[in-house]
């Protein structure tokens, strides 16, 4: 593992509140370190395994399905949590999040830490563009994940350094 912190936005912004992943990757990109590794990921399982398992410290960022869903509802678990949540679970890829922790498991290839972040989303469907429950949750849910990106860093020993616009590391 390289002692570093990944954070995979996962998603596809053709399909409206599936694109939030990509979107928070967006949005946080100056608030954190440089040395942060700023990633997006369609959900293929293999990909987020090997990002995964090269990493100690990994920040997720999903939308989900929910049955009945509260959309813009903001979700933080961490992997033993988001292992029972997930199994089964409405990801909006073809593996969700469960199976890819079973997969992660079963090949020990789980980082040594790991924090999901997820959105309850409300259309899915193919088109651009957030739903508004998503896009009025997109700054809170942006704030948790650099919230999380900054303690992956401290849990790393390295509560400093610059962030991506070359400005000094603020934490919480």
């Amino acid at each position: 593992m390289t002692g570093r912190v990944v954070v995979i936005g996962m998603g596809n912004p053709f399909r409206r509140d599936d694109g939030v992943g990509p979107a928070v990757i967006e949005a946080v990109r100056t608030q954190v370190p440089a040395d942060t590794v700023l990633t997006v990921s369609d959900g293929e399982p293999v990909r987020i395994l090997d990002l995964w398992h090269r990493h100690d410290q990994v920040v997720v960022v999903e939308a989900v399905h929910a049955h009945p869903g509260q959309p813009g509802r903001l979700l933080t678990l961490r992997a033993d949590q988001a292992e029972r949540a997930a199994v089964g679970s409405a990801s909006t890829h073809a593996l969700g999040l469960g199976e890819t922790f079973a997969l992660a498991a079963a090949l020990d290839r789980m980082p040594r830490a790991l924090v999901v972040h997820a959105v309850e989303g409300a259309d899915f469907t193919l088109g651009v563009g957030l739903s508004p429950a998503v896009r009025t949750a997109l700054p809170e849910l942006t704030r948790r994940v650099a919230d999380s990106i900054r303690k992956a860093h401290r849990t790393l020993g390295r509560a400093g350094g610059d962030t991506a616009d070359g400005g000094p590391h603020k934490p919480p």
